[in-house]
């Protein structure tokens, strides 16, 4: 009976004791618990789309690393790319192994569209510029340095990249683009170990979100804060210069593009071209034209629906009313050609030829949106000088 009275006792005692030290553990573990809680917390407030207007692709920033997902390679693409860019020492959830794992900040690059240029300007990293097809098409003076300087090797063409000279030069990442889902040599540069991106800048449908594609190597470079100041400073401009163009008193009546061999191509209605020209308060004929690439169409038809439209931007491909007048001499029965109301950014072009208008603009939606505003109500930017366009004498 004491025996049985001292294993009672023990076991009393036993579990009261477990009990006691249940209780203190759980409280050691308290803190433990919520400050799990609150990460998991912080990582879903973390864990958002850094992008606002583009369409083509996502950022998502995680501690240690990013997610970039390009869901607009091409028209109507039907597939999408996935990269995560790791910072030193970052750690990847086994869930995102798969997919191509960049490290962060990248040293050098190949680009393959002179779109890409400005934003390795504007983010200092111009001199990770490694390779480029088609060497004459760049305007900027800073990478022309470079190209001079033999620190930015040819490539020959976009769709016949010389793989060869890529794989010498070993780059960390090349960034390319598709009209489709056919191009064997990006292919053969990922099978041979490369690290492949599509970019879709040229895809996106908003003057700001071309524009917003700077973060895009803003993350590359580990440069976020600055592609977020860079772009934020461009996005202030062309509201402010939005809001000036809504106290315009009239809409003036505007005819585009030109004549290339037998037709007459300009932007249709959904294009980011045609959005500039509304925004600036003018009225685009073929506004009401769905699609965001270019029409084509017969010269007749655009006579009959342009001839008397106020003013004439042209493509960029003549210097002066004499060229486009030797290329055509039907230019002349056009209103805005009799009156010289025709404006061109031919005028602006690199050392090789590279017209800068075509490199630059879709970055800089800002000095576009500006300039046409300028053009249309010269009377609400008095002091203003545009940058890319002029009229032609």
């Amino acid at each position: 009976m004491l025996l049985l009275k001292h294993c009672f006792t023990f076991a009393k005692n036993n579990f009261m004791s477990q009990f006691i030290k249940s209780i203190i553990l759980a409280l050691l573990l308290l803190p433990f618990t919520q400050c799990k809680k609150e990460t998991v917390a912080q990582q879903k407030s973390i864990s958002k789309n850094e992008i606002h207007y583009a369409k083509g692709f996502t950022l998502i920033n995680h501690p240690g690393y990013s997610v970039v997902t390009v869901t607009n390679p091409w028209p109507k693409a039907d597939k999408t790319y996935t990269y995560i860019l790791q910072e030193k020492n970052g750690s990847i959830p086994d869930s995102l192994k798969h997919y191509p794992t960049i490290p962060i900040p990248i040293k050098s690059i190949v680009v393959t569209s002179t779109t890409h240029i400005p934003s390795l300007e504007m983010l200092g990293v111009a001199q990770t510029l490694i390779g480029f097809p088609n060497l004459n098409y760049i305007s900027s003076e800073k990478v022309r340095a470079l190209v001079e300087a033999k620190k930015v090797k040819e490539l020959g063409s976009n769709q016949d990249l010389n793989t060869e000279v890529i794989l010498d030069l070993q780059p960390n990442v090349i960034i390319g683009y598709g009209l489709d889902n056919n191009n064997p040599t990006l292919d053969n540069l990922q099978k041979n170990g490369l690290k492949v991106l599509f970019n879709g800048d040229w895809n996106e449908q908003t003057p700001l979100g071309k524009a917003e594609w700077i973060k895009f190597f803003g993350a590359l470079y580990g440069k976020q804060n600055k592609a977020n100041q860079l772009f934020s400073k461009i996005e202030k401009d062309y509201l402010n210069t939005l809001e000036i163009a809504k106290k315009a008193s009239h809409q003036p009546s505007i005819l585009a593009g030109d004549m290339y061999e037998d037709k007459w191509y300009l932007p249709q209605g959904s294009s980011w071209g045609c959005q500039l020209l509304k925004e600036a308060q003018g009225d685009y004929l073929w506004a009401e034209t769905s699609g965001t690439g270019s029409l084509s169409l017969s010269f007749e038809t655009v006579l009959e629906k342009g001839k008397n439209a106020d003013l004439w931007i042209t493509s960029g491909q003549f210097g002066s009313l004499k060229e486009m007048i030797a290329a055509n001499p039907h230019y002349a029965q056009f209103k805005a050609f009799q009156n010289k109301n025709v404006f061109s950014f031919n005028a602006k072009k690199g050392k090789t030829g590279g017209v800068l208008y075509y490199e630059l603009a879709p970055n800089r939606p800002d000095i576009v949106l500006k300039d046409i505003v300028k053009i249309l109500h010269p009377e609400l930017l008095p002091t203003y000088h545009p940058f890319f366009f002029e009229k032609l004498k």
